[in-house]
């Protein structure tokens, strides 16, 4: 469903964050005070203007209190994003996502109202450090201490097999499951263990971080001629 988001900051964080929405379908209003970041947004196509988001009359003549969500792109100026959280929640903005660059800052957002706090950079490293522990993986979501969900494009050794005899799902000893497998313009949403992994296709795995490396690991020795590969 399309939304009014007003994105507030648009440093490489905010930037990425109101582009991708705006892509989405989604009416975004992207605030900065620097003219030059809003000029450089705004020939991508969304909607930017320059303005000073701690201002409480700036943000009430803009109609902020009419968006839907808000998200606080403001990571190093931190009294600003606090300020501005504080004003956001005051004029009535339903949910407000803050971003916060260490856990006392977090802290603090959470305090005055954000409704959600995130962290870029500590989730951006944790995916990084992810993808060097398990091979193959392209992307990583984590939900618990030593818990997360995957992202693995379809190597060699993988391809051919069904996902029963690779030893996925509920059956399977790892107990690794298969949430959905993207083949190119299609998505196959809790696929059937007797699907076969096909050229191309991306896995989306849940499971324990360790048990998905040791599987991996053995899957591989078992299909050797496709080790590290992508076909």
């Amino acid at each position: 469903m399309r939304k009014q988001v007003a994105v507030i900051g648009l440093g490489r964080f905010g930037t990425s964050v109101a582009l991708t929405l705006h892509d989405a379908g989604n009416e975004v209003l992207a605030i900065d005070i620097d003219e030059k970041r809003v000029q450089e947004i705004s020939s991508k196509g969304t909607h930017a203007l320059q303005a000073e988001a701690t201002n409480e009359t700036v943000l009430t003549e803009l109609g902020i209190g009419e968006f839907q969500t808000a998200v606080v792109a403001m990571g190093s100026a931190i009294e600003s994003s606090v300020l501005c959280t504080i004003l956001l929640r005051k004029l009535g903005v339903p949910y407000v996502v803050a971003r916060a660059d260490h856990d006392l800052h977090g802290s603090i957002l959470e305090r005055i109202g954000a409704n959600r706090v995130v962290y870029p950079e500590h989730e951006m490293g944790r995916r990084v450090a992810h993808g060097v522990e398990l091979p193959g993986v392209q992307d990583y979501m984590p939900l618990a201490k030593g818990y997360g969900i995957s992202k693995l494009m379809a190597h060699k050794y993988l391809i051919g097999s069904t996902l029963g005899e690779l030893g996925f799902g509920p059956s399977g000893k790892a107990k690794i499951a298969v949430l959905l497998i993207r083949r190119g313009e299609d998505v196959l949403i809790a696929p059937d263990m007797g699907e076969k992994v096909e050229v191309g296709d991306e896995l989306v795995l849940s499971g324990r971080d360790d048990a998905l490396e040791r599987h991996l690991s053995q899957v591989r020795k078992q299909h050797p001629e496709g080790d590290g590969e992508t076909a």
